[in-house]
């Protein structure tokens, strides 16, 4: 019957079972995206302090101005990224884009183009929906679209990451040849080939996104109901 309340509970030993992955992403929660955080300012200062002192053309100055920044960067982890970790779920969903957008860029850049290893971002972006979800009571037919709407928003990140590493392969001249060296072909690769390429590998890779962010932020979600000491009734309306 439409809008009946039905409680779910979870007590019993097989639930318990079934559900070991939650409760390990539930762990590994914390000290992941505590990384993801205190990550930030010292890469920030580094890179920073590093381009900043380009002008002057100075390997002695490039490499203090550097070190400088990343002194920086760790000082403010040691002031703020605590109170930042324990009050992680308190920043809005906007602040955590932007962090996933700086990640998405900074491994596009650090892998030379190839968007193969961008797809790992998956895991601390569902953890934070999970988290998010569970710290704000979510019912679960609306934690369910928000991480639809999560996954769209992150596989659309890493089309656009991979529609740029796309479009350097096209124009680069020796995409071919390199393909050719690194994988030892015993044939010409042409434009066609990498064509076929990258629309099956971005493909694999966008499902690959959708599907990782949706495991591990249900999952992550789960882990937290069902937390050691605390079973609590899910509810729902049908």
């Amino acid at each position: 019957m439409h809008g009946e309340l039905v409680v779910v509970t979870f007590d019993d030993a097989a639930f318990r079972d079934r559900n070991v992955i939650a409760l390990v992403l539930r762990k590994l929660e914390a000290p992941i995206l505590a990384f993801v955080l205190g990550a930030i300012p010292p890469i920030t200062g580094l890179l920073a302090g590093w381009w900043g002192s380009l002008p002057w053309n100075s390997e002695t100055w490039i490499f203090r101005c550097a070190l400088a920044g990343l002194a920086a960067g760790l000082l403010v982890d040691a002031v703020f990224v605590k109170k930042l970790v324990q009050r992680r779920y308190a920043l809005p969903w906007i602040v955590w884009l932007g962090i996933f957008v700086f990640y998405s860029v900074g491994m596009f850049g650090f892998f030379m183009g190839v968007p193969v290893f961008n797809v790992a971002l998956a895991l601390p972006a569902g953890l934070v929906v999970g988290g998010k979800l569970a710290a704000s009571n979510c019912d679960p037919d609306r934690g369910r679209r928000i991480i639809r709407r999560a996954c769209a928003i992150t596989t659309a990140v890493l089309a656009v990451i991979c529609a740029a590493s796309a479009t350097i392969a096209l124009l680069s001249p020796s995409t071919a040849s390199d393909l050719e060296g690194m994988l030892n072909l015993g044939f010409r690769v042409t434009t066609v080939h990498l064509i076929v390429l990258i629309m099956v590998g971005g493909g694999v890779l966008l499902a690959l996104q959708w599907a990782l962010t949706a495991f591990v932020a249900r999952r992550t979600w789960q882990g937290w109901l069902d937390s050691p000491g605390r079973l609590p009734d899910v509810v729902c309306y049908t």
